[in-house]
């Protein structure tokens, strides 16, 4: 069945394994995709959502690289929302809530339309390694699929162990058998596993709800998009989201199960994501707090299944029940399913190279929750770096790694590799040093030329953004060469309750005030016109507001940044001994061993690294 090895084997169809098989086989790598269930592709395990704090950058920089989970979130989306408007730019980040169903077809349809990919239903049980290089997989039927690279995006499927109350039963998710063999492989060849946790709700009837006793959440009025590319479009119409709340009586009522629940009497042994608790966990560590709030998403534009955003649980099926009838609200609920929890492998990704490939294994890539994160693009970000790099590494050519100050994904894999995780792993926009470089708005400038010199950017996407800058940078100018007089723009200042001007100012002074706005300055005839001519649109003009605004901070950014990068080039070679360097901590002999960094800055990033340690090291290698 199987005569020809391929370039590169994805075991998994999940965000990461869809976004890894679409990388490699667009790259020119012959691919196999091999998942248990054809139907799940691009599955939406939890919450019917794309994007959120920090997550809706990293959607942005994969479509700026060439990935699909932007396009399928557009055209898949029920309603578009910018988070965090209220604050700076750096903070602003964009989210679609999804129709479910409508997500994971569309990804089918992106993946069956792919040149170079293969699809196989059958679970990968083994692996196949000949002098310290992949060879391929073994599958459940028996089958051996020989490969050159082999991508690992297992989610929660390795062993995977479902809780519901006291009952277990084996599953990587709802209705779905867990995957056994590969964890087993691995650590015989010696990598270290461990176990983690994750949850999610009941699903319930829209049509038991009632909506009157909610609040609303409706979207944007103007809603923008994920990709930049023009083959998707903003959002005509929207479904609304709701907000209620728990109380104290559902509190006491969830309390009633907590000695069947399997968080609380040791059934789960593993831990949690710290920022997505489950409901029992959230009234066992807030005591102190009365209500918490329940968001009450729709799963699609035509289905009357609702997720529950907020009462993700693993008690009793009937305390769940009990409880969530006392939520305004649900009075009438019924359930189309109840929470669950579930446990499965996981492996400590300090066994990984910035390239996600392993250190014990060529050719051998982990993407997704087997390396400790949690989150559809978290996932899906480390699936397009892994099958970028089977495919390189297939070919011969140099890893495709992204620095801190070149995209969170680059932050989310360092801090894997480097600081390795003991719970699900989650993007802040706090955990990157140089968010204000790192903004949604600006992902296909600092990117798509880096995607295109790959190949995974068309000309035309590269045009496109091209086509961007160089209107951004027009519009720049004019601003910072245009005066503006005192009759001109003080109506303006003083319905803004900002101070006059007595004298003619350069445009981009007058921006910079905090309560002025592009959108006061098109108020402007010569401004207005000016725009047209350019044919700018929103997106331009809210970057070039950014620019003029924050360019202290931008610039202050790219100065760290730069000092830093001195650091990165800074090489500390594979097989240097820390052992013989006595004036470093015991910690930090130990640390440094133990991850092996690939340069000075990388190391000063390990947890139990002193500064003292760097400059030790910085002497000895000749500084």
């Amino acid at each position: 069945m199987f005569p020809e090895v391929y370039d590169v084997i994805v075991v998994g169809g999940g965000h990461a394994g869809a976004e890894a098989a679409a990388a490699a086989a667009n790259l020119g790598s012959k691919t196999l995709l091999v998942t248990m269930n054809l139907q799940n592709i691009g599955q939406m395990s939890c919450n019917p959502a794309m994007g959120g704090i920090a997550k809706g950058q990293i959607v942005r920089e994969i479509d700026a690289l060439g990935g699909y989970s932007g396009i399928v979130s557009d055209k898949s989306a029920i309603q578009f929302k910018m988070l965090n408007r209220s604050k700076g730019p750096a903070m602003w980040s964009p989210r679609v809530q999804s129709d479910r169903m409508l997500f994971a077809a569309e990804w089918r349809l992106a993946l069956e339309q792919t040149q170079n990919l293969d699809f196989y239903q059958d679970m990968a049980v083994d692996l196949l390694m000949e002098n310290n290089r992949i060879k391929g997989v073994k599958t459940s039927l028996g089958l051996t699929i020989k490969a050159r690279a082999v991508v690992l995006t297992s989610g929660t499927f390795l062993n995977g162990l479902i809780h519901i109350g006291e009952k277990q039963f084996g599953g990587g998710r709802a209705g779905e058998s867990a995957s056994f063999g590969i964890t087993e492989r691995l650590v015989s060849w010696g990598f270290s596993s461990g176990r983690m946790k994750t949850g999610t709700p009941p699903r319930v009837d829209g049509r038991s709800l009632d909506y009157s006793k909610m609040l609303e959440q409706p979207g944007d009025p103007k809603p923008a998009k994920f990709s930049y590319l023009n083959s998707t479009s903003p959002l005509q119409q929207q479904r609304s989201c709701h907000m209620t709340y728990t109380s104290p009586l559902v509190h006491d009522l969830l309390r009633e199960g907590f000695d069947r629940s399997p968080m609380f009497n040791g059934r789960i042994k593993s831990i949690g994501p710290r920022y997505c608790p489950s409901v029992e966990d959230k009234i066992n560590r807030f005591a102190d707090k009365d209500r918490h709030q329940i968001f009450v998403e729709p799963e699609g534009w035509d289905t009357v299944e609702v997720y529950v955003n907020g009462f993700s649980t693993s008690l009793p099926e009937e305390v769940q029940f009990k409880a969530l009838k006392a939520v305004s609200g649900f009075e009438n609920v019924k359930f189309f399913r109840p929470g669950y929890a579930i446990e499965y492998d996981y492996f400590p990704p300090t066994q990984l190279k910035h390239s996600l490939e392993t250190k014990l294994v060529d050719g051998l890539f982990f993407a997704g929750q087997i390396n400790g994160t949690t989150g559809y693009e978290e996932a899906a970000s480390q699936g397009l770096m892994a099958g970028i790099n089977a495919h390189q590494s297939v070919h011969q050519l140099a890893p495709f790694t992204l620095s801190r100050d070149e995209a969170y994904i680059g932050v989310l894999i360092d801090d894997l590799i480097t600081k390795g995780t003991e719970e699900p792993y989650r993007m802040f926009t706090s955990r990157a040093e140089y968010r204000t470089l790192l903004r949604q708005d600006n992902a296909d400038t600092r990117l798509t030329p880096k995607a295109h010199a790959l190949g995974l950017a068309s000309d035309e996407r590269l045009r496109q953004m091209e086509a961007q800058s160089a209107k951004a940078k027009t519009i720049l100018s004019f601003f910072e060469k245009s005066s503006v007089g005192p009759d001109t723009i003080n109506p303006i200042l003083e319905d803004k309750d900002s101070t006059p001007v007595r004298q003619s100012l350069k445009m981009n002074k007058v921006l910079s005030r905090p309560n002025i706005t592009m959108d006061d300055f098109m108020r402007l005839p010569e401004v207005s016109a000016f725009v047209a001519e350019a044919q700018a649109d929103q997106s331009v003009l809210e970057q070039v507001e950014i620019q003029i605004k924050y360019a202290g901070y931008i610039e202050k950014e790219k100065t760290q940044a730069d000092k830093l990068s001195q650091l990165e080039h800074l090489p500390i070679p594979p097989s240097f001994d820390y052992h013989k360097v006595k004036s470093l901590s015991f910690e930090a002999r130990q640390k440094l061993s133990e991850i092996k960094p690939i340069s000075i800055a990388q190391a000063s990033r390990i947890s139990g690294v002193s500064p003292s340690d760097i400059s030790v090291l910085l002497v000895y290698m000749g500084r």
